[in-house]
């Protein structure tokens, strides 16, 4: 009867930890959904010029050093200027290839007017020659440049692929998501830093 009684509580304690984690799944998941930008620390161009005290303050994109294929040091400050879209992936990490077609293409209607800044999480089993085997067999055009030294991804609290980040032409940043982000909130993303 003991035994019986200890096995009945374990069950009920599991189906209350099952339900308990469904209901906050369903809770949160909105809130943590990929295909959101986030902006908090970021203000559109009208509040800031309020004035507004209250008002949250824009945030300066932080600058980094990062490497073109041919070993050439690039920093994020060499694009300031003109808006800059910043994303952090590798060959070997499926969300980021799920998106890398929409990225390729955005680059393909905006090349002219945003920098694209694809950048490869090139440590660990990631390599340049991956890397690069990867783009180009894929035939990709957007412009990628190589993290070596994980400085860009630190410099970002990057620790989870692929991450976007929307930087306006004056640098800062605007928008950012963590997760693989579809055609529409990629044209959101530009939508904020483009220029009316």
């Amino acid at each position: 009867m003991n035994k019986n009684r200890s096995l009945l509580m374990i069950l009920l304690a599991l189906a209350l930890l099952v339900c308990g984690a469904y209901l906050l799944y369903h809770k949160l998941s909105p809130t943590a959904a990929p295909d959101q930008l986030s902006t908090q620390g970021s203000v559109s161009t009208e509040s800031a010029e309020q004035e507004d005290p209250q008002a949250p303050k824009k945030v300066v994109a932080p600058d980094f050093t990062v490497y073109d294929l041919e070993g050439n040091e690039v920093h994020l400050s060499d694009y300031l200027g003109k808006p800059i879209i910043l994303n952090f992936w590798a060959s070997w990490c499926g969300p980021c290839q799920s998106e890398m077609p929409d990225f390729n293409d955005a680059y393909g209607t905006f090349g002219q007017d945003i920098q694209f800044l694809m950048i490869n999480m090139t440590s660990g089993r990631e390599t340049l020659e991956s890397a690069s085997a990867f783009i180009e067999e894929q035939g990709y055009t957007f412009p990628v440049f190589y993290d070596t030294a994980q400085a860009a991804a630190q410099t970002y609290g990057v620790y989870a692929l692929p991450a976007t980040l929307f930087i306006d032409a004056e640098g800062y940043a605007v928008a950012q998501a963590t997760g693989a982000i579809n055609r529409e909130t990629l044209q959101e993303g530009i939508d904020m830093i483009l220029p009316t």
